[in-house]
């Protein structure tokens, strides 16, 4: 197998995960209005967990799910919930392109987090790095010029859910099976779902309307990450982030058109500096 075909194959697979991502940020806005992020959470859960469950008594690795380290997956659950939850939240109240925008700076936040939670060094091109993606979350956001909405806030905070879930999910894979992650992902979110939704005592039960679009998010959500796995599998990280970024025009495109979103100069340079910070990183990792 040629370099060549393995780029293309990855590419493919790329192309698959940007369809499941967009998908899931349309799905999670239209009912948005139906349901709140924490039921929205507790049903996605719930198709995660059938998914999960039939491959894992398909290929016969229930058996790899172990208890060894429920501490790490609880830990890293709860910054996955968090962080899906204010992304969810984020999509329905500021444009797409803003949400994914933000979204991008979360490997620049595994650059600032990791020498506190795993003790790796920060070398003088990831410093520089981040900070050209501090740079892009000014340009975004731009306090001062414009009214600081929490829209924004809750994408740069679920940012860092993300970017502390990606640090705990290095932990983890030196230790469990894939299968195993995903169990508890899908089990441990739907108990999270299930108190956080109930906790006034009303959980909304999904309307005929909103049922396909809560399976398209359990479906999407599980999708996209296996095909980001499997291009990273098939190409370098400097191959498939750079293809993972045409997301972000894609997804100013389906807002325009779907939502009549007005694509906003500033979100594209923003957003250009901070895919220039990700790639001087992922050029610096490369080197080493």
């Amino acid at each position: 197998m040629t370099a060549g075909a393995d780029v293309l194959k990855a590419a493919l697979w790329m192309s698959g995960a940007i369809a499941s991502f967009t998908s899931m940020a349309v799905a999670g806005r239209a009912i948005s209005f139906e349901l709140d992020t924490f039921e929205i959470m507790m049903y996605r859960s719930f198709v995660g967990i059938c998914i999960v469950m039939s491959v894992a008594l398909a290929t016969g690795k229930l058996g790899q799910v172990r208890r060894d380290n429920l501490g790490l997956h609880l830990i890293r659950n709860l910054f996955h919930f968090t962080g899906q939850n204010l992304w969810f939240y984020a999509i329905t109240v500021i444009p797409l392109a803003q949400v994914f925008a933000l979204e991008f700076t979360s490997p620049l936040w595994v650059v600032v987090l990791s020498p506190l939670l795993l003790g790796e060094r920060i070398t003088p091109v990831r410093a520089t790095a981040a900070l050209i993606g501090f740079i892009g979350i000014l340009i975004v956001a731009r306090p001062g010029a414009a009214p600081l909405e929490f829209g924004q806030a809750a994408a740069a905070m679920a940012a860092i859910g993300f970017a502390c879930t990606a640090i705990f999910t290095r932990k983890l894979t030196k230790r469990e099976s894939i299968i195993s992650i995903l169990v508890y992902l899908t089990v441990m979110q739907a108990v999270f779902g299930v108190v956080c939704a109930g906790y006034d005592g009303d959980i909304a039960l999904p309307s005929m309307q909103s049922a396909p679009w809560l399976v398209l998010i359990g479906c999407a959500g599980l999708l996209a990450h296996f095909c980001l796995t499997t291009a990273l599998s098939l190409a370098p990280a400097s191959v498939v982030m750079p293809i993972d970024f045409t997301r972000l025009p894609i997804v100013a495109v389906v807002g325009m058109l779907v939502y009549g979103e007005v694509i906003d100069i500033w979100v594209a340079i923003g957003a250009l500096v901070i895919f220039a910070g990700n790639y001087l990183n992922i050029w610096g990792e490369t080197r080493r």
